[in-house]
């Protein structure tokens, strides 16, 4: 699966727009409390925390093994570490084959992948329930052996570098929206992107990678995450059995990273071969820190689903429709993340209409939510969305193993998504306004603009062979 996050779309609030069955399904949920199934979870003596959900619907497993390990842990000049080193934990060990971790997996019927985010470095497999011992004899093998050959590695950064002109170079609204975070971070590595900027590329070393490799690929940074036809205490077995026997080690002093508050709008242009413009909003937010008293990152989810979560949302409806001054307008908000958060409004302005008109109509109609509120059915709507949003990632052994382990990477646990459903519904139409008033404002907003020129010289590229992405 090829995959890069921009804001080309939104952080889904659902695929697709919500039939009114779903409505009514999110409606019930709302009053009957949340659905989420316990999780049991056990730390090894070396460190590896293992958390397990039983799903019994079906004799599968998805098991993923996550790594506090992203872009956030690069300095300048070495990134695209973290994703470089993904690739290469596919390359061989001291007892598997370049490729051969794969071809074992496929052979058991399963399959495999990985993902590099800025917070983590994942590695999933989804497969028969009864093979999951063979996996985790494979995980541990590379957690603990991985080899990295000169020739394999010069080999692997032609694929980097090449799957980044695919994914950013050659695709302008991406090169934005690396623009936008380049921009709206001065200092917190959140700055640069995940795939790393080409000229570090072009010149990271093996043993950059080998360092980066030793310094976090350890079992006590790491979290094992089954969900699945299994049984708790045989998993955790069977991971002391095979990842026990892998030492922990003293990890790096992680400093403090905090951005700087921004003190004034900033703007930044960019030129690229584009059928038309784009613009891009992003504000300063907070996330969340404390799952027990932080309610803001919860009023931001909610004003996320009152601005772009079905076809009656402010922003399809009062500037795609109504007004006519954009053409599409989605909006993006993730509340678990390690650093700081962005609130981003995406937006491109219908044909005849200027950047500068789309951007004032934009910030004219946040700065109506923020005087005047929302409904009392735009309240509802949103909740109710968000809510049956949470019970149809449940359907998916994959996804309840991704959204557990994406909130341990950032300092939660499963517990987080229990209180998930009484959290939102506990969100008032007074607290969506607070936080429009206070974090959608000029001081903490950075504009982005793409600005369209004529079709280069340069063929594009084609899509890189590597099928593992950055996040």
């Amino acid at each position: 699966m090829l995959r890069v996050s921009i804001p080309l779309r939104s952080r889904a609030l659902l695929t697709g727009r919500l039939s009114m069955a779903a409505l009514l399904l999110g409606t019930a949920l709302l009053a009957s409390g949340s659905t989420a199934r316990p999780t049991v979870e056990r730390v090894l003596d070396n460190g590896l925390k293992v958390v397990v959900r039983e799903d019994r619907r079906a004799p599968v497993v998805a098991s993923m093994l996550w790594y506090r390990a992203g872009s956030i842990d690069e300095v300048n000049g070495l990134t695209g570490l973290a994703h470089v080193t993904e690739h290469m934990m596919f390359r061989g060990t001291r007892r598997l084959a370049d490729g051969e971790f794969s071809r074992r997996v496929a052979q058991l019927g399963g399959r495999d992948n990985a993902f590099t985010g800025r917070d983590y470095t994942a590695y999933h497999q989804q497969l028969a329930a009864r093979d999951l011992a063979t996996v985790f004899e494979l995980e541990a093998e590379r957690m603990a052996s991985l080899v990295m050959q000169p020739e394999v590695f010069a080999r692997e950064m032609q694929v980097v570098m090449e799957e980044r002109r695919w994914r950013t170079d050659d695709r302008p609204r991406a090169a934005l929206f690396e623009q936008l975070y380049a921009t709206a971070f001065t200092a917190h590595p959140y700055r640069t992107p995940v795939i790393g900027w080409m000229n570090d590329l072009e010149n990271l070393t093996i043993e950059d990678a080998r360092e980066f490799y030793r310094r976090w690929y350890a079992p006590n940074n790491a979290v094992l995450v089954v969900v699945g036809d299994v049984e708790p205490e045989q998993v955790f077995r069977l991971a002391a059995r095979h990842f026990g026997r892998v030492p922990a080690r003293t990890l790096p002093r992680r400093a403090p990273q905090v951005e700087p508050e921004q003190r004034g709008t900033r703007r930044v242009a960019f030129q690229g071969a584009a059928q038309g413009p784009f613009l891009m909003l992003g504000f300063h937010v907070p996330v969340l820190r404390d799952a027990e008293r932080d309610w803001e990152p919860y009023a931001l989810e909610v004003l996320e689903a009152v601005l772009d979560a079905s076809e009656v949302a402010r922003l399809p409806r009062v500037l795609v429709r109504e007004s006519r001054v954009a053409g599409s307008a989605d909006a993006s908000y993730e509340k678990f993340q390690r650093g700081p958060g962005l609130f981003v409004i995406s937006a491109a302005p219908s044909e005849g209409r200027s950047v500068g008109e789309l951007e004032a109509a934009i910030r004219a109609e946040i700065g109506r939510l923020a005087r005047e509120g929302i409904a009392a059915d735009e309240l509802a709507r949103a909740q109710t969305q968000l809510v049956a949003q949470h019970l149809f990632q449940q359907d998916s052994m994959f996804t309840q193993a991704s959204r557990i382990g994406h909130a341990e990477m950032v300092g939660h646990s499963a517990r987080v998504f229990d209180r998930f459903v009484a959290r939102t519904r506990a969100v008032t139409a007074e607290q969506v306004r607070e936080v429009a008033r206070r974090y959608l404002v000029d001081d903490r907003m950075t504009v982005a603009v793409l600005e369209p020129t004529a079709p280069g010289q340069r063929k594009p590229s084609l899509p890189p062979r590597d099928t593992r992405h950055v996040d």
